[in-house]
């Protein structure tokens, strides 16, 4: 069964950044990886002028593993409680990517 990529985006404002990435580090990169089938995280990110972006994917065994951690619809984007004080927005839905290499 080939692995899957789980690829969330964020943006919050720069001045902020390094906050929030030891907040997703405790939260959902934490849960993430406690999450049975996942296979690793990455946690980018990117400055641009007074912005920041995030992004986070996840690999996993199979879409089962991945509602272990997100629930029934795996499109749908889960949030923590802080998640609304840091993103300018919150995106409701995320892609999902077969992993066709990786190295």
């Amino acid at each position: 069964m080939p692995q899957i990529a789980r690829v969330w985006f964020g943006t919050l404002k720069a001045n902020r950044l390094e906050e929030y990435v030891s907040y997703m580090k405790n939260t959902g990169v934490n849960d993430l990886r406690a999450t049975k089938g996942n296979e690793g995280v990455l946690l980018l990110t990117r400055v641009e002028n007074d912005l920041a972006e995030v992004s986070i994917i996840s690999f996993w065994e199979s879409e089962e593993a991945i509602q272990g951690f997100a629930g029934k619809d795996i499109n749908q984007a889960r949030y923590y409680p802080e998640d609304k004080e840091f993103l300018l927005k919150l995106e409701p839905t995320l892609r999902h990517f077969k992993v066709e290499e990786k190295g």
